[in-house]
């Protein structure tokens, strides 16, 4: 009789779910990974060997090279959300926006998969699908505290970008630029 491991069940050995487990390591340690080399110069390899794992076992769990930048984009946006929606909880109306921008802005920056993954965007001609995009519309209007509207969104998310590909001299500058155009 063959025993059927049920991937999702609690490993004793282990202390937690064995897949979530294996998953988390990977993206965690391809985030460090970016963070220290960028995307374009790390391999699944890397990934694998850093992570203590098989290519085979990195590839059941998580995918290739694009399943790994998605996955690490993935945790590193809802990591730059929880920030900004912490950041501008007691907000409300125009000083919500521009906190909602520049704390986003911020965040970003300082996140190098996030930025590493929008600057790959940026030269691979992605930049129609992330300034369209339904999710990052959405997750702005709502961090933002505006009413929805596909407009409305890429704006917030434009802007953003904006900022990224174009800082100004300071935060103070950008500050004073948002307000402006908020006002």
């Amino acid at each position: 009789m063959v025993r059927r491991i049920d991937p999702d069940a609690t490993d004793w050995l282990a202390g937690g779910n064995r897949r979530e487990l294996a998953v988390d390591r990977i993206y965690q340690v391809a985030a460090e990974l970016i963070r220290d080399r960028g995307f374009d110069s790390i391999s699944v390899d890397d990934v694998a060997e850093r992570a203590g794992c098989s290519r085979a076992t990195l590839y059941r769990y998580v995918g290739g090279k694009a399943a790994i930048r998605d996955g690490v984009m993935a945790r590193s946006a809802a990591a730059v959300a929880r920030e900004v929606s912490a950041a501008v909880a007691s907000l409300t109306g125009k000083a919500r926006v521009v906190e909602a921008i520049l704390v986003s802005v911020r965040a970003i920056r300082a996140d190098a998969a996030v930025s590493d993954g929008l600057a790959a965007a940026r030269a691979t001609g992605m930049d129609n699908y992330v300034t369209s995009s339904k999710l990052l519309g959405d997750t702005a209007i709502e961090l933002a505290g505006l009413d929805a509207g596909d407009e409305t969104s890429q704006w917030v998310v434009r802007i953003v970008l904006a900022l990224l590909a174009w800082p100004l001299a300071d935060e103070g500058s950008e500050r004073r630029m948002v307000e402006s155009f908020i006002s």
